[in-house]
C-alpha cells in the first residue's frame, strides 16, 4: 500500500514534466529551443503566488469548478496501476466509478463556464459537452472487449502484471486499433490537437481554454494541474498498451513505463506538429473514427474466440 500511494504521489508530481515534451517536440519542429521542461513548475508555482479575481456575475459554482475538476482528476489516478504495480484502490467495477467520476469533473467544469453569463464561455462549455459523448460511446465498446477477454471490471484487472500482454495474446491484432481509438480519445478528452489547439487564443475557434477564460490565480492552476493529471491518465493506459511488457524488476519495469510515456507524449507533439486543427462540423466524424475502431476490435475479437 506504501508501495501504491508513493507511485500515485511521484505521477502527481511529475505530470507537469511529461506535460512539457509536448512542448519541446513542437519547439523542435518549429526550428525553436523551446521552454524548459520544467516550465509547467513555474507556472503552477506562480499562478498559486497569485490572488483569485472573481466576476460579480458568478456564484460559488464557479469557484468549485476548478477543485472539483482537480479532484477528479487526482482520484481516478488512484485507480491506476503505475507501471503495471497495483493501485491504492480497486474494487470489482470501479472501471465505471472512473469514468462516471471524470464525468463529474467536466459537468462541474461546464457548469463553471456557464456560471460566468459569458457567451464565449457557454459556447466553449456547449462543445465540452457534445464532444465527449462520443468518447464515452468508444470507451463503453473497449470496456465491452476488455471484459470479454478478462471477464472483469476492474482497471486494475487490465492493466496490472502481465495482464496486458494477456490481452494482446488472446485479441491479437485487433488490439492495434484499440491503441489507435484510445490515443483518439486521449486527444478529444483533454482538448489536444486536431479537436482543438491549447496554444490558439481566438475564442471563436476554442473549446477547453475559452471555458477557463475568467479563471485566474490558484483557481487556474488548479485547472492546470487537472487537465495535467488527466492527460497522465489517458497516456498511461495507451503506454500500458503500447508496451504491455514485465520483466519482474520494479525498477525496470518504472523505466520501461516512462519510456512509454515518452512515446506517448511524442506522438501528441508530433501530431500537434504536422497537423492542424479541424473545423468543427469535422471533430464528430473524426471522434466517431475511434467508435469505428473499437467497434470493429470487439466484432472481430468475439468472432476468433468463438
Amino acid at each position: 500500500m506504501i508501495q501504491s500511494i508513493l507511485l500515485w504521489v511521484l505521477a502527481m508530481l511529475l505530470a507537469p514534466f511529461f506535460s512539457a515534451v509536448i512542448l519541446k517536440v513542437k519547439a523542435f519542429f518549429g526550428g525553436k529551443k523551446g521552454p524548459p521542461l520544467l516550465i509547467n513548475y513555474y507556472t503552477l508555482a506562480k499562478l498559486f503566488k497569485k490572488g483569485s479575481v472573481y466576476s460579480t456575475s458568478t456564484t460559488f459554482i464557479f469557484k468549485l469548478g476548478p477543485m472539483i475538476s482537480l479532484g477528479a482528476a487526482v482520484t481516478v489516478l488512484l485507480f491506476l496501476p503505475f507501471a503495471g504495480q497495483p493501485p491504492v484502490f480497486s474494487f470489482r467495477g470501479d472501471l465505471l466509478f472512473i469514468l462516471y467520476l471524470l464525468g463529474l469533473g467536466r459537468f462541474f467544469t461546464i457548469a463553471a463556464a456557464m456560471d460566468t453569463a459569458s457567451p464565449f464561455e457557454g459556447m466553449g462549455a456547449a462543445r465540452e459537452a457534445y464532444f465527449p459523448i462520443i468518447c464515452e460511446a468508444t470507451l463503453f465498446m473497449i470496456l465491452i472487449l476488455f471484459y470479454v477477454l478478462t471477464g472483469e471490471l476492474s482497471l486494475a484487472a487490465y492493466f496490472s502484471g502481465t495482464q496486458p500482454f494477456g490481452m494482446w495474446q488472446m485479441a491479437g491484432s485487433p488490439m492495434l486499433f484499440v491503441v489507435i481509438a484510445f490515443f483518439i480519445i486521449l486527444l478529444a478528452e483533454n482538448s489536444r490537437v486536431p479537436v482543438d489547439d491549447p496554444a490558439t487564443h481566438l475564442e471563436l475557434t476554442m473549446i477547453h481554454e475559452v471555458m477557463v477564460l475568467d479563471h485566474s490565480g490558484p483557481d487556474l492552476g488548479f485547472i492546470e494541474l487537472g487537465s495535467f493529471c488527466k492527460l497522465f491518465f489517458y497516456a498511461s493506459i495507451v503506454a500500458r498498451l503500447i508496451i504491455p511488457f514485465e520483466s519482474g524488476y520494479m525498477a525496470l519495469d518504472l523505466c520501461l513505463f516512462a519510456a512509454s510515456l515518452l512515446i506517448v507524449y511524442m506522438a501528441v507533439g508530433v501530431m500537434e506538429s504536422v497537423m492542424a486543427r479541424y473545423r468543427m462540423d469535422r471533430v464528430p466524424k473524426f471522434l466517431l473514427t475511434s467508435f469505428a475502431l473499437a467497434f470493429f476490435a470487439t466484432v472481430i475479437t468475439l468472432e476468433f474466440l468463438k
